[in-house]
């Protein structure tokens, strides 16, 4: 079954002629029909009568991919249901494994069945934002294998199938995430040099670089590194312990107790302590870098005599509307239960 997509509607004469080698000798189509060459030498009159003998011809499917794998008694590959936004997928295979490929196309969190047509194989999760593998629970009925899976914010996930099963389902238990405190103490932020911040401020509350009365740093562009310190008197396992960001704009490297814990780059901003905290005393830094728009909007402001920036254009106007910058929160500590 050959699928012809959207851009299919501009297609040379001699591919045209090929689709109709295709049809004639049993190879079925479906999808987009023609309608024209980008080529000026192709002739108009020809390859309009080779597009309608193409579509004349039985092999050519009608509908939708769904309706033409149906009429072909073809089961998909791939069927999503209760999805609340668009899933994309892609499969493919090694000699050994099934290698699926998910994500979520919304910023919006998402739960999905998902059917696969693979049976007898264990499924696992590869998560490739941290690099890690997991398992998930799955049910084996009627030579197809479901798993539920849930999407954070644009989330994508590999569902590699590899290990034979011993049983048709496994349920796993869902985890909770409870609130272990938000750290509201003041935060000590500091600026990189040479962007027109103060070297050091404190925030007594987490907002918006842009609501500062500091020109400095409303109009703040490049890293803000937010320190804060809070005690941890929880005899929750610490190993179970995430910390979450809130909202950020745009990038952070989190920082625990010194312990580098890698660069969030999208929703939710939440990271696993992964042991780096104590009982007592604990320093958390997070350095948040933004976007290049508050400068350059700061650089437009009236009577203003050092750029930070340079640009051939005045992309940004001294009226543009600012962006929400910086590190906003709440910040968190969850423990995963």
């Amino acid at each position: 079954l050959l699928v012809l997509d959207e851009t299919a509607k501009y297609m040379t004469l001699p591919v045209l002629k090929k689709l109709r080698e295709l049809v004639n000798v049993g190879g079925k189509l479906v999808g987009t029909k023609p309608e024209q060459s980008p080529s000026l030498g192709d002739n108009t009159a020809e390859f309009q009568a080779i597009v309608n003998e193409i579509w004349n011809n039985s092999n050519v499917l009608k509908g939708t991919i769904t309706h033409a794998l149906k009429s072909l008694k073809l089961d998909e590959d791939v069927i999503i249901t209760n999805a609340s936004s668009k899933i994309l997928y892609r499969h493919r295979q090694t000699a050994d494994q099934d290698i699926y490929w998910l994500n979520n196309r919304s910023e919006s969190t998402n739960f999905a069945e998902i059917s696969f047509k693979i049976s007898g194989k264990v499924p696992e999760l590869w998560n490739p934002i941290n690099g890690k593998t997991e398992k998930v629970s799955y049910q084996i009925k009627d030579g197809r294998t479901i798993v539920p899976l849930h999407f954070e914010s644009w989330d994508a996930y590999f569902i590699v199938f590899k290990e034979v099963s011993k049983v048709n389902y496994l349920t796993l238990k869902n985890k909770v995430s409870k609130e272990i405190m938000t750290l509201n103490k003041p935060w000590e932020v500091s600026f990189q040099a040479n962007r027109g911040a103060p070297a050091n401020s404190t925030f007594r509350e987490l907002t918006s670089l842009t609501n500062n009365s500091d020109a400095g740093i409303k109009y703040f562009s490049g890293t803000a590194s937010y320190k804060t310190s809070f005690l941890l008197n929880s005899n929750a396992n610490l190993q179970n312990i995430m910390l979450e960001l809130g909202e950020v704009n745009n990038l952070a490297e989190v920082i625990v107790n010194g312990k580098p814990l890698g660069i969030l780059w999208k929703r939710p901003f939440r990271v696993a302590t992964e042991g780096s905290l104590k009982k007592g005393n604990n320093v958390v830094e997070i350095k948040v870098t933004n976007l290049w728009v508050n400068r350059l909007i700061g650089d437009a402001q009236p009577n203003v005599k050092n750029k930070i920036t340079f640009t051939t254009m005045p992309f940004y106007q001294a009226d543009s509307p600012l962006l929400p910058s910086g590190l906003m929160g709440p910040v968190r500590l969850l423990l995963n239960e």
